[in-house]
């Protein structure tokens, strides 16, 4: 039962079950799948702003347990510098889908559409890691290179969703982001106190940081993104991105590995609630998402990467251009981020179910990658 648990979680299969049943409902009985997403609970609350107001707290928790981890000494992203050529190559995987998108949309798109110019800046971290071990072997250095990439770019993310994608419906309260500083404030005083236990953590710290945004009209999601670097962890880092410490019991490691199951099977959750799109809702926008993701990550993370290489920031060992190019298709897959930016992006509901699809087609991008790893004779090393 263990091993199928952890199999289920290895390879996603929460998601895209979530994603394909909520294909299936949408397309089959849109009414009452509709019905179901956005039927009042209890006190305005649905079960739509349960997944991605309160369950997608937890999920972006967890990138940002990632991040910490991979700062500390040790870690994959300290010091800076064995992290510099990923880095760039970041960069370019957010600039360049911006790019992309935006210069479609001048040539084929509407000024509606600008606002989603975001959707495609962000990697799906499980998904690109499961295609990249399919495509490199387990042990190839490409798959670690992408997972800092997945990470750092989906920092950016949560920057984009936090500046970028306030709710146009509501102006902003900047006044009341004094309740994420108490809620930073309320961490930083429990860690010099020693409390080991995350959860004070997350009551005091991250019900203060989410009512905060809440109140501020900004996205609620990223409520403990702030509180997690707070939590007490080891002074140094001694395993990988995504990888288990069994010598490490620190508050940090624990919230992760206490909270990794529910977070994995919500996904199913996740995908139900955003993926139920109608597929005669493809259109300007399913494009515009698409190819942003398809060809601006494979331009700008080969182009930002390579120009790191050429100034003095090496790729890892075994990594050569056919690599860094794959590594940038890969980067494509955006499937979780990009559906959740294209909710908060958009407010037109036909816009946004475009869009959408746009960011659910890109899981065919992982066909195209696993297809050019065969054609370059790619290496695995498992």
């Amino acid at each position: 039962m263990k091993r199928s648990i952890q199999l289920l979680q290895e390879f996603s299969i929460p998601l895209i079950a979530g994603v394909l049943a909520a294909l299936a409902w949408a397309n089959l009985s849109p009414e009452s799948y509709h019905y179901f997403i956005h039927k009042e609970l209890f006190a305005g609350v649905n079960f739509h702003f349960l997944v991605n107001d309160v369950f997608m707290v937890f999920f972006f928790a967890t990138a940002a347990v990632e991040i910490t981890q991979a700062l500390l000494p040790g870690g994959d992203l300290n010091p800076i510098k064995k992290a510099i050529n990923p880095l760039f190559a970041t960069i370019g995987g957010v600039v360049g889908p911006a790019v992309v998108y935006l210069a479609l949309n001048a040539a084929i798109g509407a000024p509606e559409y600008v606002r989603g110019w975001g959707i495609p800046t962000a990697t799906d971290i499980a998904l690109a890691w499961l295609v990249a071990r399919f495509v490199f072997g387990a042990a190839h250095p490409a798959v670690k290179f992408l997972l800092l990439l997945a990470v750092a770019d989906d920092a950016l993310g949560l920057i984009i969703i936090a500046v970028f994608y306030p709710d146009p419906m509501n102006p902003v309260v900047p006044g009341m982001l004094i309740f994420v500083l108490l809620g930073m404030l309320a961490a930083f005083l429990l860690r010099r106190f020693k409390v080991q236990n995350y959860w004070p953590y997350l009551i005091i710290g991250g019900v203060l940081s989410w009512y905060g945004l809440y109140s501020a009209h900004l996205h609620v999601a990223l409520a403990l993104v702030p509180i997690i670097p707070f939590l007490p962890s080891d002074k140094k880092e001694t395993a990988h991105l995504f990888e288990a410490d069994i010598n490490e019991n620190s508050t940090l490691t624990k919230f992760e590995h206490d909270w990794k199951l529910f977070i994995d099977f919500g996904l199913f959750f996740f995908g139900l609630s955003n993926a139920g799109v109608q597929f005669s809702e493809i259109g300007v926008p399913t494009w515009l998402v698409f190819c942003a993701l398809l060809f601006g990550k494979t331009i700008g993370i080969t182009l930002l990467g390579s120009l790191a290489r050429l100034i003095g920031f090496p790729l890892p060992n075994g990594m050569g251009f056919k690599e860094l190019l794959i590594a940038g298709v890969v980067g494509g897959v955006g499937l979780t981020v990009a559906l959740f930016v294209a909710t908060a992006a958009f407010v037109d509901l036909d816009i946004q179910a475009a869009a959408k699809m746009g960011a659910l087609f890109s899981a065919a991008i992982a066909i195209i990658a696993i297809a050019l790893g065969k054609v370059l004779h790619i290496k695995r090393i498992e």
